[in-house]
């Protein structure tokens, strides 16, 4: 960024959303390896109905989406945000203490709820803060969130559940998550409006760029009603990617430490240090693809560039399963490109809709393509039920992540920039973090 612009907005604003969703999202993960770690057999329950309580979670997601967003959007999020933290992390304890099937399903859909809203929130507070030409990188180090979580959630839920048992992996990570609000509440503000500690210059430069591009948009004709957001083609064809990445996502996600294992033949503690390398490359992989997006400009090859490389490494761990070294390896690939999209893509519903809809916009995709969420999880548990092998749920999860490729390289130009962004977009330097 220009020396002369502070940007005190990328250690202020980043930080604490990453730490609030990388809680929520290990409370959403650990029952994966609740699963490999013996709930099933406690529990009495199949493969297909252990999917099935994997994959509720999304149902219940879906509830607070859109309105999620929308209360974002009106000023709401941190309020919106703070309530949730405290529910999602009560939750997350109970389910420690189920001792049904039912109990399960039933606090597996009421997590969803919890959580559901919070995503498009943040996403939302974070376009209030970083313009278009930064917004793919901000995008992106907040997703990391994702892969931080599970690089902790594999090694930490795999030592809980080996020395105290699957239940108090529910019970003391959910108790981390309520103590959230402590972070929460004190640092996060909504706008640049709000805050007492952004300088003058810093604050101008976000609401004059923010105002420019919200005015381009509109200017283009954008849905300015959710009545027109529904009838816009765009709006579909980015649900539709969306749900498409997210069934194979969160099928490979899901039952990767069933998969290392079955491919390993070891213990869990291992199998969830395994489980933490694919998600570790993943890192970089999110946050290379949304630089190399915002500097070009290019928004559609880097949708797609994703799609292909999962679903061509996915593939190809299950030809190469006799070779377990070089399988894994395969496995690590899909961690480098398994979420590399996500930046790139959460910058585009500001860029599509006007502020009245795209909070709501914002719920809705998510809400929709985190169905994905359940679709993955339940196909796989229900083929390896059916079959006795994963290999068939591997084929089929990396035939969404093609059919999500080509909907990327079929998409319009005008998703992309026409300019590449300006060196204003860089993250700060050592000496304007000192300023």
């Amino acid at each position: 960024m220009s020396e002369t612009i502070p940007c005190k907005r990328w250690v202020r604003i980043i930080p604490p959303v990453m730490i609030i969703y990388i809680f929520a999202f290990m409370d959403r993960m650990n029952f994966g390896f609740a699963m490999a770690g013996g709930m099933n057999e406690s529990l009495k329950i199949t493969a297909s109905t252990a999917g099935l309580a994997a994959g509720v979670f999304f149902f219940g997601y879906l509830v607070l989406q859109i309105p999620g967003g929308h209360i974002s959007e009106k000023g709401y999020g941190k309020r919106f945000i703070a309530l949730t933290i405290l529910l999602w992390g009560g939750l997350s304890v109970a389910t420690g203490f189920v001792e049904s099937a039912w109990q399960l399903l039933t606090l597996r859909f009421l997590l969803g709820v919890a959580e559901g809203g919070v995503w498009p929130a943040i996403l939302v507070i974070i376009s209030k803060w970083f313009p278009a030409e930064e917004r793919a990188r901000a995008n992106a180090l907040f997703i990391m969130n994702i892969n931080i979580a599970i690089l902790v959630t594999g090694p930490l839920s795999g030592w809980i559940i080996q020395n105290f048992g699957w239940r108090n992996v529910f019970v003391i990570e959910g108790i981390i998550s309520v103590l959230l609000i402590l972070v929460w509440w004190p640092l996060v503000e909504e706008s640049p409006a709000q805050a007492k500690w952004i300088s003058a210059a810093e604050r101008d430069y976000i609401t004059t760029r923010i105002a420019a591009q919200e005015e381009n948009t509109r200017a283009g004709g954008a849905p300015v009603s959710y009545r027109a957001l529904f009838a816009n083609v765009n709006f579909w064809r980015l649900t539709a990617f969306y749900l498409f990445f997210q069934i194979g996502d969160y099928g490979f996600m899901m039952w990767l430490p069933t998969i290392l294992k079955n491919l390993t033949q070891q213990g869990m503690a291992l199998v969830g240090l395994m489980s933490a390398v694919p998600f570790l490359a993943a890192m970089a992989g999110l946050y290379l693809i949304a630089y190399f997006s915002d500097k070009s400009g290019k928004r559609r090859i880097f949708l797609a560039i994703p799609g292909i490389c999962f679903a061509a490494a996915f593939f190809l761990s299950v030809q190469t399963r006799e070779i377990a070294l070089l399988s894994f390896a395969f496995l690590v690939i899909c961690g480098l490109f398994h979420n590399a999209y996500n930046g790139v893509f959460w910058s585009l519903p500001p860029k599509l809709f006007t502020r009245e809809v795209c909070g709501g916009a914002t719920g809705f995709i998510n809400g929709i393509g985190n169905l994905g969420g359940f679709i993955g999880p339940y196909l796989v548990g229900w083929i390896i039920t059916t079959f006795g092998d994963t290999s068939y749920a591997i084929y089929i999860l990396s035939g969404f992540l093609l059919a999500a490729f080509l909907i990327a390289m079929t998409s319009p130009k005008a998703l992309d920039d026409k300019a590449p962004a300006p060196e204003s977009g860089n993250l700060p330097t050592s000496r304007e973090k000192a300023a």
